[in-house]
């Protein structure tokens, strides 16, 4: 019996990770910190299948859906601009964990390209007794150091996965519940369900492979002066190497609808809102 016990475990376990499932987090942002009262909130996807996870913006995955439709019926349709300006999304990153080479990495958009990096830094986790319910979940509590942020965490054995929102994962179950101390972030689970597979996210424009020093270093050029860093020719880490959208090296700069005759009261519109975004950013979700 105990074996017959341990095989059906086994194919429980092997059943889970076969499909995928996306998990939805509801996600808190006090991202201004010269008004902690404006509190921005939306919904952001966790993919998990068998070998890696995806966690991504839920707006963001609307408007490539509207994009891609619009694409395919060769853009004859247009887009309609108040549905694709209610989508704006407030998390413009998005964090892929390999399970098989047990790497994390966070891309993130900085003016017309898009720059990923591997995470290095380990999450060093203190797991406590303490345990609760959130929801249907029994969950404990596990603290961790990560970004300038000291995080509090409340994870469940009850669902198969050693995962969870952002960058966060590596307890003993899924991560239910996260915030930081300082109750400027968190993230919060409201429901699954299965999908097919792990969405393809659209990728317009370059991809810039760097360190993450190097990142940190582009994202503070374009926090500084957003509109100069986004009219240089040049950009990217001193160890930059530039990818394609469709995989190729080397991708060649002025491509995928950059330049071209502007209307100048539009062009002023977007340096205004570039420099208004680069402001109201003043309190990422890592300070270090």
């Amino acid at each position: 019996m105990k074996k017959l016990g341990f095989i059906a475990l086994a194919l429980f376990v092997h059943t889970a990770f076969a499909q995928t499932n996306r998990f939805v987090y509801q996600v808190t942002m006090k991202s201004d910190a010269t008004n902690k009262n404006e509190v921005k909130t939306e919904n952001a996807y966790l993919d998990i299948s068998k070998d890696k996870s995806l966690f991504y913006s839920e707006n963001r995955f609307k408007r490539d859906s509207i994009m891609q439709q619009n694409f395919q019926s060769g853009g004859g349709r247009g887009f309609n601009r108040e549905q694709m300006q209610e989508l704006r999304s407030n998390i413009n990153y998005s964090v892929e964990k390999d399970r098989n080479n047990q790497k994390t990495l966070f891309k993130d958009r900085i003016g017309r390209d898009a720059y990923v990096y591997e995470e290095d830094r380990p999450l060093n986790w203190k797991i406590s007794s303490e345990t609760t319910n959130i929801g249907e979940y029994k969950v404990q509590k596990a603290e961790t150091d990560f970004g300038g942020r000291q995080w509090t965490a409340w994870f469940t054995t009850d669902l198969p996965y050693q995962d969870g929102p952002y960058k966060f994962g590596g307890l003993p179950g899924l991560i239910v519940k996260v915030e930081d101390t300082q109750g400027d972030y968190s993230f919060d689970l409201m429901k699954n369900y299965k999908i097919p597979e792990i969405a393809a996210l659209n990728q317009f424009g370059n991809t810039i492979k760097v360190k993450r020093t190097d990142f940190l270093k582009q994202q503070e050029k374009f926090k500084k002066d957003p509109v100069s860093f986004m009219t240089q020719s040049g950009g990217g880490g001193s160890s930059q190497t530039r990818v394609m959208g469709n995989g190729g090296i080397g991708a060649p700069r002025g491509s995928g609808g950059r330049g071209g005759n502007q209307n100048p009261a539009d062009m002023k519109k977007r340096e205004e809102r570039l420099k208004d975004e680069a402001k109201k950013n003043s309190n990422p979700i890592e300070l270090q």
